[in-house]
């Protein structure tokens, strides 16, 4: 009993047969917990979702990796730096259809962030709830829309519509050269045949195309705004527009850069819709007005069926590319997005 005298006042002895000594109740007693077979099954399923979804990603990249090689290896750096696309003449490269691709991404990200932007702050600041609930999968449903729809509508309605902005904006913005729209000795040209099949064009039907998916990023960010901190502002005499600008979009930052980004990464790998208006041509056009663009996808679509082997490999290498590139877009507006979601950027 002497030793017991020596601890704390106050201390709980639990006596153990299997101890030399006593416990007491600051000392951690181990446990176990019997799983059941239902949080097993759980974990295995989602790690295996998760890995095969990795392991397919990873399967796409060598694929098109392996199947590139040849071309890579003849082509080298000049792959990348080479307009011609000729594999039959080894005088091929991406520096067109790539500036062509990122020249319609940009117009695309024009256009549909302020829609997407808006129609987020719409849905989740201004909107009752009952309109919510309509208006939320309304918007939803236009990503199920297919790229062909898109396209058929912007070769038959959008560009006749269009093409007289398109003149307005070359007369009077002419003298910023991307808004110039002239000839091989630089005379302007006027006639609506030199706007038609355009990278504005077609920028703006893939614009409307990534809107839902951005929108849907934002308003998720927008939504989870603290309704405390919402209610403080309005409850100190702020607006609604003072209380959005001083709790909601610093919250929401994180999802406007990632649903940004992810309607970019969208953007640069769409196929038909683009494949349906542009004229195709492999030099680098600045003239955004201008008739006659092209994109990575729309070339491996327009020359897949015709290549020889050699050309095959030349647009796998074309893919490759593409991949990459989309791939590091949406692997950074996935980890914004989840930064923006777990309130770390905050």
């Amino acid at each position: 009993m002497a030793e017991f005298d020596l601890l704390p006042k106050g201390t709980v002895v639990v006596t153990d047969k299997n101890l030399d000594r006593p416990a007491t109740s600051d000392s951690a007693r181990p446990f176990s917990v019997r799983e059941q077979i239902g949080d097993i099954l759980f974990r295995s399923i989602a790690r295996s979702a998760g890995g095969i979804t990795v392991g397919i990603m990873l399967a796409v990249g060598l694929f098109l990796a392996l199947n590139g090689s040849q071309a890579i290896s003849a082509a080298g750096f000049n792959f990348l730096t080479e307009q011609a696309w000729q594999p039959q003449a080894h005088k091929f490269g991406i520096a067109a259809v790539l500036s062509g691709t990122v020249t319609i991404a940009i117009i695309a990200l024009c256009v549909s962030f302020p829609l997407a932007f808006g129609t987020a702050l719409l849905i989740s600041e201004v909107l009752p709830d009952r309109l919510k609930s309509l208006v939320i999968p309304v918007v939803d449903l236009m990503a199920a829309v297919p790229s062909v729809i898109f396209g058929l509508w912007g070769v038959f309605f959008l560009q006749a519509n269009v093409i007289p902005v398109s003149q307005f904006m070359s007369t009077f913005l002419g003298w910023i050269p991307f808004f110039a729209v002239t000839d091989a000795q630089g005379n302007h040209l006027t006639e609506p045949s030199a706007f038609t099949s355009s990278a504005f064009i077609a920028g703006i039907v893939v614009g409307l195309m990534v809107v839902p998916t951005q929108t849907s990023v934002m308003r998720e960010a927008f939504s989870q705004a603290p309704i405390g901190e919402r209610e403080g502002a309005l409850a100190l005499g702020s607006t609604r527009w003072g209380m959005i600008q001083a709790v909601v979009l610093p919250f929401g930052r994180g999802g406007i850069i990632g649903g940004t980004m992810l309607g970019l990464g969208r953007a640069l790998g769409e196929t038909i819709a683009v494949y349906m208006i542009i004229s195709p041509i492999f030099t680098i056009n600045l003239q955004v007005l201008q008739s006659g663009t092209n994109s990575v996808s729309s070339l491996i679509a327009l020359r897949y069926g015709e290549s020889t082997p050699f050309g095959l490999s030349a647009l796998m290498a074309a893919g490759l590319v593409l991949f990459l590139i989309t791939m590091a877009i949406n692997f950074t507006a996935s980890s914004i997005v989840a930064r923006s979601r777990s309130g770390a950027d905050n």
